[in-house]
């Protein structure tokens, strides 16, 4: 018997590998010792259908990543148009899913969900096949419909906390419906999502509550407003049946098993967004939890026991499979800001650099593109920088110190809502990767915060297909991992006090910010 050992990276931490091989002569069989030893119990698979492209991800009943794989997509963007081609999605997930169970013993596999971008849509014919290229998350023709939208059903998007947008998915059905109505008999709304599943099980297959929220779906009554969508011109046949998250939609079929390796009679688990597969990913489930993801943009989500309206419809909550409700918003600052100031520089390096000058000498609101979208709503802010710079770096430093201030007003917003925001938070997105940053934001909202080893959507989505008929929160206990504990310093907390409240009052006196929020951030610092 010969052994070979090796490293391989499993789940951002590194395992050796040892590998047997077995037998007399020219015949040898190949035992891979470290899969073999971690895939004893149940596996599950969870896919994230993106922008860029599909990833596949399995992993262990205890969280560790036994399998990944990816496969990218291409897009065709023309200023608002932003359309892909539905069969490349199931292409890619053929791809990935091959990869990525390409070393498991696929028999293990106890379940599949799938996430997707929000608000990507298409229409199909009965047979599933796309009659319509896809639209996505954020394609934006659709600003005609909103205006009818708006005027058809302002009572109940108010009383569901909804502000329709050209990006959602109900003012999207109504533009393909008036641009493909030689397809509109007999058509079918699905998601992204959806497309995937439908392929998957062989069938016709229920949508989701959290892939459905933008199409209009009511979440509080868990049903279609129909009478709103009969109000548009809106065939009641052609909306999907919706079941929550976490719920069987079906089982893998026979062709789609040969196409991707997933075992026919695998269990398909109705999925979420990939923002909520992002929170669940991070195990920011209990009620008070937050998940903060900075990448380009800030994006941040919450849990909360009752529905939290809000009325300038910049907060948004979606449905847990838990039955508690996730509400959060998307800001236009971010990481992004950096790159564009900064392009092709090691922004490790300016950070180091940047540790020394706490606060910089001016601040900064760094809006990443035109508008903002939260914690305020404002489509014709722009950003700014308040003074100028000493130099480069005293610059870089306040785009940090920046994107931490709006992040604690996104927090001091929440809680003038009435969401509960003081509960665990924890830190997602690229920028993780820059401990200096996460340090830093921590002390600019005064609290500790967690980061997870892996918050990938594609995870989260493994993690709702292992919750079966316990609650996700329970299973997410389980399988999240949390790499690191970051504590603020108590002297950077009172030292970014003033430069916060300062970028405010600045936000307010330009009208964007109300006073009601500028005044209760105010007495939660004085707190």
């Amino acid at each position: 018997m010969l052994f070979v050992t090796s490293q391989s990276d499993l789940g951002q931490r590194k395992i050796d590998r040892v590998v047997a091989f077995v037998g007399k002569g020219d015949v040898a069989i190949r035992i891979d010792m470290t899969v073999a030893s971690q895939t004893k119990g149940n596996i599950w698979l969870g896919l994230d259908v993106g922008t860029q492209s599909v990833r596949a991800l399995v992993i262990s009943d205890t969280g560790l990543v036994l399998g990944q794989g990816s496969h990218a997509l291409m897009s065709r963007r023309d200023g608002r148009r932003h359309e892909q081609d539905p069969e490349d999605w199931w292409r890619a997930v053929v791809s990935a899913c091959r990869a990525a169970l390409a070393d498991l013993p696929v028999s293990a596999i106890r379940g599949v969900a799938v996430d997707a971008t929000s608000g990507t849509i298409l229409l199909v014919d009965s047979g599933g096949k796309a009659l319509t290229p896809a639209l996505m998350y954020d394609d934006t023709r659709a600003i005609e419909e909103v205006r009818l939208i708006e005027e058809s059903g302002a009572a109940t998007w108010s009383n569901l906390g909804y502000r329709m947008l050209p990006s959602w998915g109900l003012p999207k059905l109504l533009w393909l419906l008036r641009h493909y109505r030689e397809h509109a008999s007999g058509a079918r709304l699905v998601h992204q999502a959806d497309f995937i599943n439908r392929r998957l099980a062989g069938a016709e297959v229920p949508s989701d509550s959290s892939n459905a929220l933008k199409t209009g779906y009511d979440p509080l009554h868990e049903t279609w407003p129909h009478e709103d969508l009969d109000a548009l011109g809106v065939p009641r046949e052609i909306m999907p049946a919706v079941v929550r998250p976490g719920t069987q939609v079906g089982t893998v079929c026979a062709q789609a098993a040969a196409e991707t390796c997933i075992p026919p009679g695998t269990p398909i688990i109705a999925g979420m967004t990939d923002g909520c597969a992002a929170q669940i990913a991070a195990g920011a489930l209990e009620v008070g939890s937050w998940n903060s993801v900075l990448g380009t943009t800030l994006v941040l989500k919450g849990v909360s026991r009752e529905l939290i309206r809000d009325p300038a419809g910049v907060v948004y909550s979606h449905r847990s499979p838990d039955g508690n409700w996730l509400p959060g918003g998307a800001s236009s600052t971010g990481a992004g800001i950096l790159t564009q100031y900064f392009p092709d520089r090691n922004l490790n390096e300016l950070s180091e650099r940047a540790s020394a000058r706490e606060p910089a000498s001016v601040v900064a609101y760094p809006l990443v593109s035109h508008g903002e979208r939260f914690p305020f709503a404002a489509p014709d802010a722009e950003g700014f920088v308040l003074g100028t710079p000493s130099d480069e770096i005293d610059l870089f430093a306040a785009l940090l110190q920046g994107v931490g201030f709006i992040e604690r007003l996104c927090f001091d917003y929440l809680d003038l809502l009435g969401a509960p925001a003081e509960g665990d938070v924890r830190f997602t997105g690229g920028a993780t990767r820059n401990s200096y940053w996460c340090q830093l934001r921590a002390d600019i909202l005064g609290r500790s915060v967690c980061l997870p080893e892996n918050a990938e959507p594609a995870l989260g989505m493994a993690v709702l297909a292992a919750s079966g008929r316990r609650r996700v929160v329970d299973v997410a206990k389980e399988m999240v991992r949390i790499r690191e504990v970051v504590d603020p310093r108590p002297d950077v907390v009172a030292r970014m006090r003033e430069p916060y409240l300062r970028l405010v009052r600045e936000l307010s006196s330009r009208g964007w910010v109300q006073s009601a929020l500028a005044s209760h951030a105010e007495l939660r610092v004085a707190k």
